[in-house]
């Protein structure tokens, strides 16, 4: 297992493409009015690819086209203190071929939001990082725990 300066476990590409898969909602970064903004949405990871589900016309849509973007998707235990966060960078399209708009219109990519959203965005991901917390186990939380409180270990 590597780990970061920060002591934090540095995910493998794959283990980012499949923690980026395990879940429906993420953020992605662009720029508005060349200003960063962040969007929460819904995807789906195909062929590699971030696949987002909009309006036509939308603040997003116009936003992304050709464009770079960051990606986020992250999950969290506060409780139990562990988590993982992965960020995928790359190009944003617009999808305008029919072809390729009918085969994404059958993924399992359903807006939560309403409206008619039958607009695509793909992003096919250039750079992929990722970080995981856990836990520390029973041994490393009891030492953690003296070295506070000025006990020896």
């Amino acid at each position: 297992m590597r780990l970061d300066a920060a002591g934090l476990e540095i995910l493998s590409r794959e283990e980012c493409l499949d923690l980026l898969g395990s879940s429906p909602i993420g953020r992605i970064v662009f720029t508005d009015r060349a200003l960063p903004a962040v969007q929460p949405v819904n995807f789906c990871l195909f062929e590699g690819n971030v696949v987002i589900r909009t309006m036509a016309g939308s603040k997003l849509s116009a936003a992304t086209r050709n464009a770079v973007v960051a990606f986020e998707v992250d999950d969290f235990d506060a409780e139990m203190r562990w988590g993982w966060s992965v960020t995928a960078v790359g190009h944003a399209r617009t999808v305008s071929d029919p072809e390729e708009t009918a085969r994404l219109s059958r993924l399992p990519l359903s807006p939560w939001a309403p409206g008619d959203r039958d607009h695509f965005i793909v992003m096919a991901p250039e750079q992929i990082s990722g970080r995981r917390i856990r836990r520390p186990a029973p041994a490393e939380a009891v030492a953690a725990t003296s070295r506070r409180d000025g006990t020896p270990d």
